[in-house]
């Protein structure tokens, strides 16, 4: 194959995989875009200053002998959501974070974004508040719309495949559109 020929087949490719990264970019740029600014969130999360995701409380001891069977501080908790949140809300818990080192233990609803820290020992209310880094969470990954949809997770499955293979996509063609002009002057010289 002549010097030439190869240069056109060189500058082909590169057009082709610049038609393939201006389509991706063009179709997938919210998507993008939603995940750069709610992963740039997430990784801010615990140093928002309680804005995203409530600092761990401490309690009054690490030393779980003193503390109350962890059935009556989820009574408590949930006694506490209904009291000073709204009766409403569904008390299904999400998961139980046991922080011995702190003292407190938070309970994280599973149908709203609420969550309380206890003292181990007391009961006493750490802090009560929501919990937005859960929802850009659930934005991040699109599980938000599986919730919205009731869809158990299919959207989140098919969302994230699609997204991971045109990120890995654009990190190709990306790659090919800065490094073959390179190659092809290499070349021409």
């Amino acid at each position: 194959m002549s010097t030439q020929n190869k240069r056109k087949k060189q500058a082909k490719i590169l057009r082709q995989f610049r038609s393939i990264h201006r389509a991706m970019g063009a179709v997938l740029f919210v998507f993008f875009f939603v995940i750069s600014i709610s992963g740039a969130l997430l990784g801010l999360k615990k140093n928002s200053g309680d804005l995203l995701l409530p600092k761990t409380r401490e309690g009054t001891t690490s030393d779980l002998s003193e503390w109350l069977p962890l059935p009556t501080l989820q009574d408590k908790a949930i006694a506490v959501l209904r009291d000073s949140v709204s009766a409403d809300l569904s008390p299904r818990l999400d998961r139980i974070d046991v922080r011995q080192e702190k003292g407190s233990v938070k309970f994280i609803f599973a149908d709203h974004y609420y969550g309380i820290q206890l003292d181990g020992a007391t009961g006493k209310v750490l802090h009560l508040g929501k919990r937005r880094s859960d929802v850009v969470e659930n934005i991040h990954d699109g599980s938000i719309i599986d919730t919205y949809l009731g869809t158990e997770g299919y959207f989140k499955l098919i969302y994230t495949v699609i997204m991971g293979v045109a990120l890995l996509l654009f990190t190709i063609t990306g790659f090919w559109l800065w490094y073959g002009p390179k190659r092809m002057r290499k070349n021409r010289d």
